[in-house]
């Protein structure tokens, strides 16, 4: 007998998180009601807390994958590469290559992080905050390891690497506060535009900005 490859109380549950990402992400979360998103997945609204404890523990699971997923492609881009400058601008353009569910997603982190930095008292949503918060703390440590291993190639110029990773991602995600699928400005030039101040940023040498 063939199993389904997915039960489906994951698949509602993904389908609540998709929904969630596209009303936060375009209303915003506080403008979002619970018992919309409830309406547009065709569940009642109660029905809600057999898979988040509440819209702020949905909210924190949003965060979680949307800095996961950062952390997969990222590291998965590094493996990739043997020489490092490559592996740098690959890794900087992958920050725009995107479908719009993923940069609504980054949207509703960007817009909603210092929710981070409440502790919460359900479980679940606690928990989720929490593995939001070493989410982004294994993604800073990531990129500023990498960022090392450039200053020890002499490829980028000596400065702190956590404090260079700051600059850099809080460069690329200001993209975010003002971005909009479907806008007047295409992805692909922001992307462009952007990962040449990226690089000017990192110090890195001419013909590296040139690229």
């Amino acid at each position: 007998m063939t199993r389904p490859a997915r039960s489906r109380p994951g698949i509602k549950r993904e389908r609540i998180l998709e929904v969630a990402v596209e009303q936060f992400g375009r209303y915003g979360y506080e403008e979002t009601k619970w018992a919309d998103i409830a309406a547009a997945v065709g569940i009642g609204s109660t029905a809600l807390y057999h898979y988040f404890e509440s819209k702020q523990h949905c909210l924190f699971e949003i965060m979680e994958q949307a800095i996961a997923d950062c952390r997969a492609r990222f590291d998965r881009i590094i493996a990739e590469h043997d020489d490092w400058t490559d592996a740098l601008l690959a890794a900087l353009h992958d920050q725009f290559l995107l479908s719009d569910q993923e940069v609504l997603r980054l949207r509703v982190l960007v817009a909603e992080i210092d929710r981070l930095g409440v502790a919460h008292p359900l479980p679940r949503e606690e928990a989720a905050r929490d593995g939001a918060r070493s989410e982004i703390r294994d993604l800073e440590f990531a990129w500023g390891a990498f960022l090392a291993r450039g200053m020890e190639q002499g490829v980028l110029p000596e400065s702190d690497p956590r404090l260079l990773t700051r600059a850099l991602l809080g460069l690329a995600n200001s993209v975010w506060h003002w971005y909009r699928p479907g806008g007047p400005l295409e992805l692909a030039d922001v992307g462009r535009y952007f990962v040449g101040r990226e690089l000017a940023l990192l110090g890195c040498p001419p013909e590296l900005l040139a690229a």
